[in-house]
């Protein structure tokens, strides 16, 4: 079957990206500088099966497959990467120096290269070898101690936090960072987007309240780690959850106000010795109805209570379809794409293709050409 593209759009058109094949937080960043319009090709194993339209973070962009071992067929992605404007890729350090692909390498004959690198560790230190997947990522950064119950074991996030938040989401900053550098100095660089750098920089806020003394490494006994009564989540009368989270005072006391707690509360939203009983309170209150009857409560009021949805009722609440935030692409539901764009509105090109693109329509398409010398490792 061959697969229907459709024209990019977003502000990215014309910038041209070449992917090496990889899993985890790669793949999806990819996916992003595609929705923003950016002509990305994966460069994959031969022999490989494509996943198809269910590879949703591989939607976009054509497949070439290519031996890198091979001198004919390293020389062909060569001349591809020669063309385009990134490279990215996610291997173990010095894996693409090995293949004769190293940044290196494109410093004489491609200088405006923006060479993007996405690995756990990063490119050097003592664990840079060492196999990891996010929850070890996250773990060695203090992300996960952070995450889970009072008195309980910490709680994997996904792998929101480390593999897409500090890895795919740092590595496209960092790419967009280098190509807005580049029209100034016409120069590329190398990007080194490690997770557990990225995860330790969405910790912010939380080295700031540990240097003024208002964080405690003990889980669920700070303001944003389900400590404080008025940001949590609460157990309703047919066993499903709504989350709170009135930080502000006028917010806190319409809780108050709606869940028919005693005024007295109003004024004791910071005092932490009159948490236990106000728990205690909202905890009885919120059993009383179910999920449902409490968001109809409330869904009118700037109380910040909302349903606890499965990704199913996500999909379909009315505020997604309002802003048609769930797509469908080829028959699979996915989400659109995002940020938003008031004149070059981001397009999904195309679903994760079921076949590979031949070499040579490819490099015909960018203008690329292999060089009767060639290039060697």
């Amino acid at each position: 079957m061959k697969e229907t593209r459709q024209a990019a759009g977003g502000p990215l058109q014309g910038v041209r990206v070449v992917e090496f094949a990889g899993l985890g937080p790669a793949p999806f960043a990819c996916m992003l500088l595609s929705d923003m319009g950016a002509d990305v090709v994966t460069v994959d194993r031969p022999g490989q099966r494509l996943a198809g339209p269910r590879h949703i973070a591989g939607r976009g962009r054509r497949v070439v497959q290519a031996d890198l071992k091979e001198a004919i067929q390293r020389e062909q992605v060569f001349s591809l990467v020669q063309s385009a404007d990134v490279l990215v890729e996610g291997f173990r350090p010095g894996v693409m120096e090995r293949l004769g692909l190293g940044p290196e390498v494109f410093q004489d004959t491609h200088p405006g290269l923006v060479y993007a690198r996405m690995t756990g560790w990063g490119q050097d230190g003592p664990l840079s070898q060492r196999a990891g997947h996010d929850i070890n990522y996250i773990g060695l950064s203090g992300a996960l101690h952070a995450i889970g119950p009072r008195g309980g074991a910490p709680v994997p996030p996904l792998n929101l936090v480390g593999d897409y938040g500090g890895g795919s989401l740092y590595l496209v900053v960092g790419v967009l960072a280098a190509l807005l550098e580049r029209q100034r100095s016409g120069v590329g660089q190398v990007v080194d987007a490690a997770i557990t750098d990225g995860t330790l920089s969405l910790m912010t806020q939380f080295f700031a309240a540990s240097a003024r003394g208002q964080f405690t490494e003990a889980r669920g006994s700070n303001l944003l780690d389900g400590g404080a009564p008025f940001y949590g989540v609460y157990e309703t009368a047919d066993a499903r959850h709504v989350c709170v989270g009135p930080i502000e005072p006028p917010f806190f006391a319409l809780l108050v106000e709606g869940l028919g707690l005693d005024d007295g509360f109003k004024d004791a939203q910071n005092d932490r010795a009159r948490w236990p009983a106000m728990r205690s309170a909202m905890e009885a209150a919120f059993r009383q109805r179910t999920r449902d009857e409490w968001t109809t409560r409330f869904e009118h009021t700037d109380a910040c209570v909302t349903p606890v949805l499965s990704l199913s009722e996500a999909q379909a609440h009315p505020h997604q379809r309002a802003r048609q935030a769930v797509i469908d692409i080829d028959g699979v539901r996915q989400p659109a794409p995002a940020p938003r764009f008031s004149r070059t509105a981001s397009r999904v090109q195309g679903a994760a293709p079921t076949e590979a693109t031949a070499m040579a329509a490819v490099l015909a398409a960018w203008g690329a050409s292999v060089s009767a010398g060639g290039h060697t490792a």
